[in-house]
């Protein structure tokens, strides 16, 4: 009993920091290891403790959800979508308060609503929100879940709300081999909760966002931040993002902050609550009869909508790969007039039965093309989409190789215009002024068909293109030119090795500095790296066996082109290790894709904008709006010269 009880205290310790805090202390299969121990135990002892994890095991399926009414009513909020309306919460509640009111905000997950009660320290039960008043008891569904405790430090009795929610990441994993597929993240887990079968549930990996205490028997919780510390204390997981405001304009300046952050998480979120923070004064402001008056959802514009599929076009991009892209009646969506979405692959279009035709639900978010969910309906004029068999833009016959299909013709032109761009993007070799448009023309007009072509290119060559000038010629080659020296990991993401990323050719270009030395390594080599699958594995060595690739790099490397690889830095790796930066303005001295390839190379991390995860801001000249949020949540920043001084290798 020792050993179980043990193992039962270790397993929820090393769970809480794997599924609550991101963190975890030991890898999975020192985890699974310890786990089988006390299973084996169990089975010996023929016992399971309370607070087991093996407890959270979908079971046998249930014939039917059983009614539970609620100790206290859960009520929905009213909702805003204005400023006016906004500021006619504020002004009421200031109105009606006997003290200036201070506020809480919050994310607004769009989710599903769950209540969680706990007697004497113990999980009791789960159930949905129903009516407010009477809700369906959900207990062994949500039992698989495992972002909150089975038992808790509070001894009285005590009801917890929070929101059932699938991230967006698992709800791709899971469409990827899904027979019937999850139109959105929100329909996900409502039918993962509502499905009478708890296994079900599990597959779906849905978990619980928490943000309130519905009941409490003891008055121990006097406002939302004491609350929030509740949560947090006892075990249960809430999204690390409440924020204190005492006017108008600090709401909205938070509402702002979460309406750019919220596209960069991993939970599909509608809006912002905004709640009175005091509970002495949510008690003088009360109820009407279906809304507190102390509390408001600010929602953002909606995100997702449906429109008919008109026609569907296939792409070609840079590795061959055929895409489809439906066009669809024009419609108004989160501020863009929409016109065309994506679909995966023709798998995609049978899995989501998308016809032309169909009307479909489709999401737009951080403003890309939007994608299509699935089809809603579909009447019997709809037509079903065809799967090509030459391909559109150079009448080849393609080839299919797993779910997607291929165009196998180096020289047809999107593949072409596609390699070159990715070529010269940002991360890769970094010519600036280089578009998709001037890639269609160096194609049609003067036949550059491969990387070394654009470093053979002369100012008189483009000046015979349309819409070039002598200063616009001039600076393209000058990029060019300029772009001779890229960090060696660039130069690897620039030739468009299928599988490599950003993350991966950083991570070659750490463990092989050379040319030589990666194109020499071997599959089993390539296959033990973190990361790299045995298919990608398998695609670097076809790149670097092929006698055209090897030939074109060699090609690059007489135009003089020398990539660099990072210095050794003297035993000073891991200076940064665990911290991660966010580069904003302009650096005398680098590039901010060089500084940020140093800042790697000595263990650091780069991110894309500032928040409370943030640990350090490189500040150039003309730094804006980024700069100013680090001041505002007290992140560390400093100047380039600070950086040159933390760096300098003869310290």
């Amino acid at each position: 009993m020792s050993r179980m009880e043990e193992l039962v205290t270790l397993l929820n310790k090393y769970a809480h920091e794997y599924y609550v805090l991101d963190n975890p202390s030991i890898s999975d299969g020192e985890y699974d290891k310890l786990y089988d121990e006390l299973l084996k135990l169990e089975k010996t002892e023929n016992r399971v403790l309370f607070n087991s994890p093996t407890r959270r095991v979908g079971g046998e399926p249930i014939s039917a959800f059983k009614k539970h009414t609620h100790i206290n009513r859960l009520y929905s909020l009213d909702k805003s979508l204005t400023h006016e309306e906004l500021k006619n919460f504020t002004d009421k509640v200031e109105k009606l308060s006997s003290i200036k009111p201070e506020y809480t905000v919050e994310y607004k997950y769009d989710g599903l609503t769950i209540s969680l009660t706990y007697e004497n320290g113990k999980f009791v039960r789960a159930t949905t929100r129903g009516n407010g008043v009477v809700g369906e008891d959900v207990t062994a569904q949500v039992l698989t879940i495992k972002t909150f405790p089975l038992q808790i430090s509070f001894k009285g009795v005590v009801e917890v709300q929070g929101e059932a929610v699938i991230k967006l990441s698992n709800l791709k994993k899971y469409n990827e081999t899904a027979t019937e597929v999850l139109k959105n993240a929100r329909n996900a887990v409502a039918g993962a909760i509502r499905n009478l079968d708890p296994t079900e549930t599990e597959k779906r990996k849905p978990e619980i966002l928490f943000y309130n205490v519905n009941y409490i028997s003891e008055n121990i919780i006097h406002s939302q931040t004491e609350c929030f510390d509740f949560l947090v204390k006892n075990g249960f997981k809430v999204y690390g993002f409440l924020k204190v405001a005492s006017s108008l304009e600090q709401i909205e300046e938070f509402i702002k902050e979460i309406e750019v952050a919220r596209k960069e998480i991993d939970y599909l979120t509608d809006g912002v609550v905004i709640k009175v923070n005091d509970y002495s004064l949510r008690e003088q402001l009360g109820y009407t009869d279906k809304f507190p008056r102390f509390a408001m959802a600010f929602k953002f514009e909606a995100e997702e909508t449906t429109t008919i599929v008109e026609n569907v076009v296939w792409q070609v991009g840079r590795t061959g790969k055929l895409t489809p892209l439906a066009l669809v009646s024009p419609v108004e969506l989160a501020g863009a007039t929409v016109r065309k979405a994506t679909l995966n692959n023709y798998g995609d279009i049978l899995r989501k039965k998308v016809k032309i035709g169909s009307r479909v639900l489709i999401r737009r978010s951080n403003e890309v093309i939007p994608e299509i969910l699935g089809a809603t309906e579909s009447g019997e004029n709809c037509i079903d989409i065809q799967k090509p068999t030459v391909c559109p833009y150079c009448g080849t016959t393609i080839y299919e190789d797993g779910a997607n299909i291929f165009c196998p013709n180096l020289d047809c032109k999107p593949r072409v215009v596609g390699a070159l761009c990715h070529f010269a993007s940002k991360d890769a070799m970094n010519i600036e002024g280089f578009s998709e448009m001037t890639a269609v023309q160096l194609y049609d007009e003067l036949n550059v068909k491969t990387f070394s072509d654009l470093y053979k290119l002369t100012v008189e060559d483009l000046l015979t293109l349309e819409g070039f000038k002598i200063k616009k010629a001039q600076n393209i080659i000058d990029a060019i030119t300029n772009s001779k020296n890229p960090q060696f990991a660039s130069f690897i993401l620039a030739l468009g090795i299928d599988g490599i990323g950003k993350k991966t050719a950083k991570d070659l270009a750490k463990l092989y500095p050379t040319i030589e030395e990666l194109k020499n390594a071997t599959y089993l080599e390539f296959v033990s790296i973190k990361d790299v699958g045995e298919i990608t594995a398998q695609d670097l060595c076809n790149y670097f066996s092929n006698e055209n690739n090897l030939n074109e790099i060699n090609e690059l490397f007489l135009l003089g082109v020398k990539p660099q690889s990072l210095e050794k830095n003297n035993g000073k790796e891991q200076i940064f290790k665990g911290l991660k930066f966010v580069l904003t303005g302009t650096l005398k001295n680098y590039k901010r894709s060089e500084a940020g390839a140093i800042i790697e190379s000595f263990g650091g991390e780069i991110m894309s904008s500032v928040s409370k995860l943030t640990n350090v801001v490189l500040a150039g000249e003309e730094a804006g709006s980024k700069l100013d949020k680090a001041k505002a949540l007290g992140v560390k920043i400093i100047d380039e010269n600070e950086f040159i001084d933390l760096i300098r290798l003869d310290k």
